[in-house]
């Protein structure tokens, strides 16, 4: 409850105060919202593949090494038992390099694919988190606006209630002058009770993302006028959302890995080519096998290639090649899944700014209009022309209209920006186009 406290200070006295614009909001959820977070490290782990997958074509050198002692008896041929106490060691360096593994070609193919993916998922990342926050502070900014409009409905009830009262005990009113009046300061008590708590639900949303309560956010100015998509035209933006959308472009990626990994399959069939060298030495003091007791120091050298030609595995071979078949398949099947949804969302992500663009020009007609019945009905109710309820009703339909302009308002910029995500084109710069919208109140 105290931050609705500072809330309706700041509301309804508009003082200064420092405040978080769309820009710093956006800053403190990079570094501390945690979805994206993960998928920043999910995207950082990604990366590795391609070294890994790189591993399977460079030489491999490997150094093997051990060092014994053995103690035995031993008796031979008309000869005594002796004891023996022999102690050897031995060690390796061998050096391997792959000439022909097709199957490692196509696994670094796939690797490639594969964080090509994981990237495109990490810029979708980043165009969410950019929705995900104007969403949290717009949503903010509607509840507060909702406040006020609930404080101002308090106000003029309450004026009216005593303005009825005054009227009924002058013999001026009837008494259902008052309790008409009163039901309406009632509910708008009410109203303004549930325009708090969900105040308090968004900002505990907005938290929940940046990891701390923001200070006073900055509003959409009065003047601004929310613009129309460029180009603006539909086709084009739908087109462009099948083809460049980040939930488009990571299955196309994931596609060109199942393919790389159907041809790794396959190539499990084919034959390997290695160069191998190493050499090595060994020594021992003696041996337990022989009559006679000598030591022994050997050094050894052998280069060469080795050839290994798969004849059959147990049909591991075939099954993983119809697997990666299926896989790819899959993939291609959720390729277009992600075209057909990225085009809808273009389009009714486009609908609805023409569609709220209609809607703020009417709303916009729609306030002056109550400005001018409630004025109207206010002097008719003095001059005893109109009724108290006439005047509360056309109060309550310009709250009503100044809520619906500032939450269109709102909405309609959202999902402008909900459009070039849809497009593959959100970017910080769009941000920031956004929040030259924005100012604080005064």
């Amino acid at each position: 409850m105290r931050r609705i406290a500072i809330v309706l200070l700041l509301t309804g006295v508009c003082l200064p105060a420092r405040g978080d614009d769309l820009l710093e909001i956006y800053r403190l959820a990079q570094r501390n919202d945690p979805t994206f977070e993960a998928a920043r490290h999910t995207y950082e782990a990604a990366r590795e593949k391609v070294p890994q997958a790189r591993a399977g074509l460079l030489p491999v050198l490997n150094l093997n090494g051990n060092d014994n002692r053995t103690n035995a008896s031993s008796r031979f041929t008309s000869t005594p038992q002796v004891d023996r106490d022999v102690h050897a060691w031995t060690w390796s360096l061998q050096l391997t390099q792959p000439l022909i593994r097709a199957q490692n070609v196509y696994a670094y193919n796939e690797s490639e694919w594969l964080v090509e993916q994981a990237r495109v998922q990490y810029t979708q990342a980043e165009q969410n988190l950019i929705l995900r926050v104007t969403q949290a502070c717009f949503e903010v900014l509607i509840a507060q606006e909702s406040i006020e409009v609930a404080d101002a409905q308090v106000k003029a009830a309450g004026e009216q209630l005593a303005l009825a009262q005054r009227g009924f005990e002058k013999g001026a009113n009837a008494i259902t002058d008052i309790h008409e009046a009163k039901s309406r300061s009632d509910l708008a008590r009410s109203q303004h009770i549930a325009a708090l708590n969900e105040l308090e639900i968004k900002y505990a949303e907005m938290e929940k993302l940046v990891g701390q309560a923001p200070n006073t956010l900055a509003a959409l100015q009065l003047a601004a006028v929310v613009p129309r998509p460029q180009p603006d035209d539909a086709r084009t933006w739908i087109e462009q959302a099948r083809e460049n959308n980040p939930a488009v472009l990571a299955p196309k990626a994931a596609v060109n890995a199942a393919e790389a990994a159907v041809s790794k399959s396959r190539a499990e069939y084919m034959p390997t080519l290695d160069a191998v060298a190493s050499y090595g030495r060994n020594y021992s003091s003696g041996n337990t096998s022989t009559p006679s007791d000598f030591e022994t120091r050997a050094k050894s050298r052998q280069y060469g290639v080795q050839l290994n030609i798969p004849l059959y595995a147990g049909g591991t071979t075939s099954s993983r090649v119809t697997e990666a078949i299926a896989n790819r398949n899959r993939a291609m099947s959720e390729l277009e899944a992600a075209r057909r949804q990225s085009g809808a969302e273009a389009r009714q992500a486009y609908s609805a700014i023409v569609n709220g663009l209609a809607q703020i020009e009417a709303l916009e007609s729609a306030v002056e209009s109550s400005k001018s019945a409630v004025n109207g009905n206010q002097i008719g109710y003095k001059l005893g022309i109109h009724m108290n309820i006439d005047v509360l009703n056309a109060e309550q339909q310009l709250y009503a209209a100044r809520r619906d302009l500032v939450k269109a308002r709102y909405e309609t910029l959202f999902q402008g920006l909900k459009l070039k995500a849809a497009a593959g084109v959100l970017t910080e710069s769009d941000l920031k186009e956004v929040n030259g919208f924005l100012t604080y109140k005064k």
